[in-house]
């Protein structure tokens, strides 16, 4: 199943960057770029449905029961909505999804009920193929993993993980799965972004609820940094407080923004939403080089910088379809080179399905 690498090492100068850089331009060059993915796309029907069962042809295509989910750089936005504004929870974030991928693949044992998982540690999509396998009436099996997003970073490698993982088991039976009957059982587990929905959604990740699609990302690039260590989704968000009205107030404007800038592809005012949702959110899980990545940001002209809020990734925004991208790229490598020598590049997802 091919997937184009969006992410690797770069070296600010000599031949590896070069090479990095030829490899951008050509991605920037189709627009609408799309991996070629084939999974399971949840619908409308109830989750007990079996979408043969009347001995027609499936209406989803069913390749195998290999399966694929996106990951997000962090959070084009991430705050919490004046109280009464949202039901349930004021707790919402802005996906920024990136073509990396967690991949699954189930193989369903007769006569059993468990999953057993590689890599064992995998457990939170253990717990979610046992549920979903329960729910379905289905067997266990063996559930398969393997990920390009790196865990505890902020990258929703959990999600990602979980949604494959509903996916292949929704392939593997041929059943057709309502959205919501995953977004309850991830909630069960642990707050998840909203990449089970393609392109950039608005999205509650505490009680896993969609507020809106926002459309889909224009062709952006990161320079990513890693700040090291890692964050555990749960304890984190444990330990999240409240925050004042004003800054409610502030992120009610910056969400109504993102639902303008999104789908006119206003990339200058996309990189100042997600300024801006940095600022804010560096009074409760500051990042160390962030005036750095400012102050960076600025010099080069760039879009602006990005924050995993709840991990330990920063990164400078680029628009990959401007003439001057090249430049500006070299530009920012050469910026971020004296507090990280090995920053990675990132592509935003244009066509996430």
């Amino acid at each position: 199943m091919p997937t184009q690498h969006s992410t690797s090492s770069i070296e600010p100068a000599g031949i590896r960057a070069s090479s990095t850089i030829r490899e951008l331009i050509e991605a920037a060059a189709d627009e609408v770029w799309r991996p070629q993915m084939y999974h399971q796309t949840f619908d409308g029907a109830d989750a007990t449905e079996i979408i043969d069962k009347d001995g027609q042809q499936p209406r989803i295509h069913f390749d195998d029961s290999e399966a694929l989910c996106c990951g997000t750089f962090g959070e084009l936005l991430q705050g919490q909505l004046p109280i009464g504004s949202l039901p349930r929870d004021p707790h919402f974030l802005v996906t920024m999804p990136i073509a990396l991928f967690a991949r699954a693949h189930f193989m369903p044992v007769a006569g059993t009920q468990s999953v057993t998982v590689y890599p064992s540690h995998k457990v939170k999509a253990k717990r979610l193929a046992e549920n979903l396998a329960m729910t379905l009436g289905a067997s266990g099996g063996i559930l398969f993993l393997q990920s390009e997003l790196p865990e505890g970073k902020g990258l929703a490698s959990s999600s990602a993980d979980l949604v494959a993982t509903a996916r292949s088991i929704a392939c593997c039976f041929k059943r057709s799965v309502r959205t919501s009957l995953i977004e309850k059982l991830m909630a069960e587990i642990e707050p998840s972004d909203g990449v089970m929905y393609p392109g950039v959604v608005a999205y509650q990740q505490r009680t896993c609820r969609l507020l809106s699609f926002l459309g889909q990302m224009p062709p952006l690039a990161i320079v990513g940094i890693d700040e090291g260590g890692t964050v555990e989704t749960v304890d984190y968000d444990q330990r999240r407080g409240e925050i004042s009205d004003s800054h409610r107030a502030e992120y009610h404007q910056l969400l109504d923004r993102a639902r303008i800038a999104i789908p006119r592809r206003d990339t200058a005012t996309i990189g100042r939403i997600a300024t801006a949702s940095a600022l804010l959110h560096q009074e409760r899980a500051p990042k160390e080089h962030l005036d750095s990545m400012l102050k960076a940001s600025e010099a080069t002209d760039a879009l602006g910088v990005i924050v995993a809020h709840s991990g330990t990734m920063i990164g400078i925004l680029l628009d990959r379809m401007a003439a001057d991208f090249p430049r500006k790229l070299q530009s920012v490598l050469a910026h971020v080179s004296p507090f990280d020598k090995s920053p990675k590049i990132y592509l935003t997802m244009t066509g996430c399905r």
